[in-house]
């Protein structure tokens, strides 16, 4: 039974040895750097998940009840990185709220930070 292969690359009809993948050395070349490129993105993707998940630990840490205000260098100290949160609430007042996950902050005057949980009414108006 002679079975027709074809290149996972291209789908091109395979000829020469039986445990060949692609057509040519140009379609082998393409996939191995498409593949790359994806285990790249996914490195990246893992190092952000990575960031917001221990951001949103550092504000339960230093909020367990919830409502807290510390001075920025509390979250700094235990490595919080500012550049990562996962949505922004602003409220009527013009205040943001960044927020990562179910815990957000506010940065206030004099490098103080307010601690809030997330609430219901932060998903209003989306």
């Amino acid at each position: 039974m002679n079975q027709e292969r074809t290149c996972t690359q291209c789908a091109k009809v395979i000829v020469g040895r039986s445990d060949k993948r692609y057509c040519s050395d140009a379609c082998r070349h393409l996939s191995n750097n498409t593949s790359r490129r994806h285990s790249e993105g996914e490195r990246r993707m893992q190092q952000v998940n990575g960031a917001l998940r221990k951001n949103r630990s550092i504000l339960r840490q230093l909020s367990p009840q919830g409502k807290t205000t510390i001075p920025r260098q509390y979250l700094e100290l235990a490595g919080f990185d500012f550049r990562y949160f996962t949505q922004l609430y602003r409220t009527q007042r013009g205040n943001t709220y960044h927020l990562c996950y179910d815990y957000g902050y506010l940065l206030l005057p004099e490098e103080k930070v307010l601690i809030v949980n997330w609430q219901p009414y932060m998903d209003e108006g989306r």
